[in-house]
């Protein structure tokens, strides 16, 4: 039983290396694409996108260890865990960072220029994000892996901001209201808090592992 067992599980972890593997380069190219044209249109909330994309890359690249070394129980529930805080406190930095800037934004009245490459990052993260989504969902069933369905939240999570992004991107551009993309900042951050706690503290990781 044992012997049938365990080449099923292999060809998914090798499913779930060959996302995480799109993951990193998905978010290099996101969060590069965001972060410069944030930095030229002057968007706090696409420079947020942007290292946002970046902290999940990281996030992608932990879980692509975590299937190298699926053979290793112990060290692996270990692993996962410090690596859910890592990334938890760095989102929680991130979010910081984001109200710190909105409120500077506001206080200078700093109005964002227009970015379609902005915009059409976040329509394509809106299209992609899902999906990935979806398949690593199956990934984490299939493994009972409480951290790749963390993984899988993340992408959830990313569209969340993605949506978020585009909202504020598209009332700035159609009628340039220059609050709207630190009021989009802020809404970000409280987003990107919530879940930074919850990794922090393992919370998320505890809700997961009940479900498996």
């Amino acid at each position: 039983m044992i012997v049938t067992n365990q080449p099923s599980r292999v060809v998914v972890v090798v499913s779930g290396k060959r996302l995480e593997y799109f993951t990193i380069g998905w978010h290099l190219l996101e969060g590069g694409i965001s972060l410069l044209a944030g930095l030229a249109s002057g968007s706090l909330s696409l420079v947020g996108f942007g290292v946002d994309s970046l902290i999940e890359l990281a996030s992608g690249a932990t879980m692509l260890w975590r299937m190298d070394v699926d053979h290793r129980v112990a060290d692996r529930e270990r692993n996962e865990k410090l690596a859910l805080q890592l990334i938890g406190w760095s989102f929680i930095a991130l979010a910081v960072y984001l109200v710190y800037e909105a409120v500077v934004s506001f206080a200078r009245r700093q109005a964002p220029e227009r970015s379609p490459v902005g915009i059409a990052i976040a329509v394509l993260s809106l299209l992609v994000m899902p999906l990935l989504s979806y398949a690593k969902r199956n990934i984490g069933s299939r493994l009972h892996s409480a951290a790749m369905r963390a993984d899988a939240k993340q992408a959830d999570f990313c569209a969340y901001l993605a949506a978020i992004l585009l909202a504020g991107l598209l009332v700035n551009y159609w009628f340039n209201w220059w609050w709207a993309d630190p009021i989009a900042a802020i809404v970000m951050a409280f987003i990107i808090a919530n879940e930074g706690i919850n990794a922090s503290t393992g919370q998320r990781d505890c809700c997961d592992a009940h479900r498996s």
